[in-house]
C-alpha cells in the first residue's frame, strides 16, 4: 500500500458533512480541509482570497463581478476572471495537498479532481430535507423559513457547481465509494461507520 490515503466528502447543506469531516480526520490522525482549501489557494496562486471565496461551490451564473476587477493578468484576454481558472487554480492546490499525505478534503470536487489518485476513497453525506432544515435551525438560531431557504439554495448551488465541472452527477451513488444518511444514527455513530469503512479498505490493501 502506498503511503498516501485520501478521503473526500461530498455533502448536502446540513448534513453535517464539516464536523464529521474534521472528526474522521481526526480519529484517523489525518490533515482535514474544506475552507482552507480557499486560503491555500488564494496563498499559492497570488490572488486575492475574496476571488475563491466568492466562487467557492457557486452557481456559475451567480459570481459576482468582483471577479473581473484587478486581476486581469490571471484572467482572460478582456481583464475578467473566468470561473474556470478559479477552478483550475483551486485544483492544482487539491492536488498538491494530496501528493503531501494523508487527508480529508471536503468538497470543491474533490472526488473528482483526484479521480485518478490511488488510495482516494470517495464519499457522499445526505439526510431528508427537514432533517437538515431542523438542524441548520438549532446551529445557526434562525426560522425553518430561513434555514429552508438556506439549505435549497446551497444544494442548488452546490449540484450546479459540480456538474459543471465534472463529468458526474452530484449526489449519485455512482459518483462515489460509500453513501450515508447522516441522520439516521447521528454525527458521532456516522463518523463510527465511515471509520469503520476506511479502516477495513485500508486492511484489504495489505492483503
Amino acid at each position: 500500500m502506498t503511503e498516501k490515503f485520501i478521503i473526500t466528502i461530498g455533502r448536502q447543506f446540513g448534513s453535517g458533512g464539516r464536523v464529521i469531516g474534521k472528526e474522521l480526520a481526526k480519529r484517523l490522525g489525518f490533515d482535514y480541509y474544506d475552507k482552507e482549501l480557499l486560503n491555500e489557494a488564494a496563498r499559492v496562486s497570488g490572488l486575492d482570497c475574496s476571488c475563491f471565496e466568492e466562487a467557492d461551490e457557486k452557481e456559475l451564473f451567480s459570481i459576482p463581478n468582483i471577479l473581473t476587477s484587478n486581476w486581469f493578468s490571471f484572467g482572460l484576454n478582456d481583464g475578467s476572471m473566468s470561473s474556470e481558472y478559479i477552478f483550475k487554480c483551486q485544483s492544482e492546490v487539491i492536488q498538491m495537498i494530496a501528493e503531501k499525505g494523508n487527508c480529508v478534503l471536503v468538497g470543491r470536487c474533490a472526488d473528482y479532481v483526484l479521480r485518478d489518485m490511488p488510495n482516494c476513497l470517495n464519499i457522499f453525506l445526505h439526510a431528508p430535507l427537514e432533517a437538515r432544515i431542523q438542524r441548520v435551525m438549532a446551529r445557526d438560531k434562525i426560522s425553518e423559513k430561513e434555514a429552508t431557504n438556506i439549505v435549497k439554495r446551497h444544494d442548488k448551488q452546490r449540484s450546479s457547481y459540480y456538474n459543471f465541472f465534472t463529468d458526474k452527477t452530484w449526489g449519485d451513488g455512482k459518483s462515489y465509494h460509500f453513501s450515508i444518511d447522516s441522520s439516521l444514527l447521528g454525527i458521532s455513530e456516522t463518523c463510527d461507520i465511515i471509520c469503520s469503512f476506511v479502516n477495513k479498505y485500508k486492511s484489504s490493501l495489505l492483503k
